[in-house]
């Protein structure tokens, strides 16, 4: 999720770090480390509220270290690391369902994925599922707060699902602008190069989901980005948008794929000359 106009947006707002009512040992130097790695003031939790110091600091939102977690607050919103319906999807996966966004990536074991617009990395720990201990996967997010709690939340998150937890581990969570990253890359850097921009209007509404967007980039993706992009994959490009926008004509996706019912769809850039 990159651009010039989020990286502003983020800038202008102030946060600050503290602890849980009752940190763990290690907690506060966590914390401590967490603030200084984001530029962020760290501030004594001093069993006072996270309203209380909210206005104490000026702050626009406060990030909270807990032995388990690492939340964000800001006003009624409130996001931490989950991996969502990566568990689910994955589950069915095992039972031999169709994934959507696997079936358009054409994913297979041992292969490449470039996640440019990573986010809360849900598509990310199904894609590093498929690909397995041979694969790879590799997730750009602009937002440096987003970044940093995913890639913490990827190390350190317990799921009940063991297959799912050496997924998470593997994935690399970079914090960089895709546009610049991609126009870094030789061609063949990836397998697949993925897309799954902030819809401009959410399909769903949740104090998680609302915080995260706050943050998030949401510039459309330009063409040039595309093109970047297809020079830089080996096999294909995709990416995920609403069924029937037409966002996939405007970006030059002549095929678009997913499941007859499903609310959102894959447009697909095919580098070689096989059939989608």
């Amino acid at each position: 999720m990159a651009g010039p106009s989020q990286k502003k947006a983020e800038s202008n707002l102030k946060f600050a770090v503290t602890t849980s009512l009752r940190p763990a040992p290690g907690a506060i130097e966590s914390a401590k480390q967490l603030a200084g790695q984001l530029n962020f003031p760290f501030v004594d939790r001093d069993n006072r509220s996270v309203k209380y110091l909210t206005a104490l600091n000026c702050a626009d939102g406060l990030l909270v270290v807990s032995s388990q977690k690492i939340s964000f607050l800001m006003g009624k919103n409130k996001f931490f690391f989950h991996p969502g319906l990566a568990g689910l999807r994955i589950k069915e996966i095992n039972n031999g369902k169709t994934d959507q966004m696997i079936s358009a990536m054409s994913l297979k074991e041992g292969q490449s994925i470039l996640d440019c617009t990573m986010g809360l990395g849900t598509d990310a720990i199904v894609a590093s599922y498929v690909t397995g201990a041979t694969g790879s996967v590799t997730g750009l997010e602009c937002s440096p707060l987003i970044s940093e709690l995913v890639k913490r939340g990827l190390q350190s998150y317990s799921a009940e699902d063991k297959e799912m937890i050496p997924a998470m581990r593997r994935i690399k969570v970079i914090n960089t602008n895709h546009k610049e990253y991609l126009a870094s890359l030789k061609t063949g850097s990836y397998d697949i190069i993925y897309f799954d921009p902030m819809f401009r209007y959410p399909r769903r509404k949740s104090p998680g989901m609302n915080a995260s967007r706050i943050l998030a980039n949401h510039d459309p993706i330009d063409l040039e980005t595309i093109e970047l992009a297809y020079n830089a994959a080996a096999r294909r490009v995709v990416m995920k948008e609403r069924r029937g926008s037409a966002e996939f004509v405007r970006l030059g996706f002549k095929y678009v794929l997913g499941g007859r019912y499903s609310p959102v769809a894959y447009g697909v850039k095919e580098r070689r000359r096989t059939p989608v």
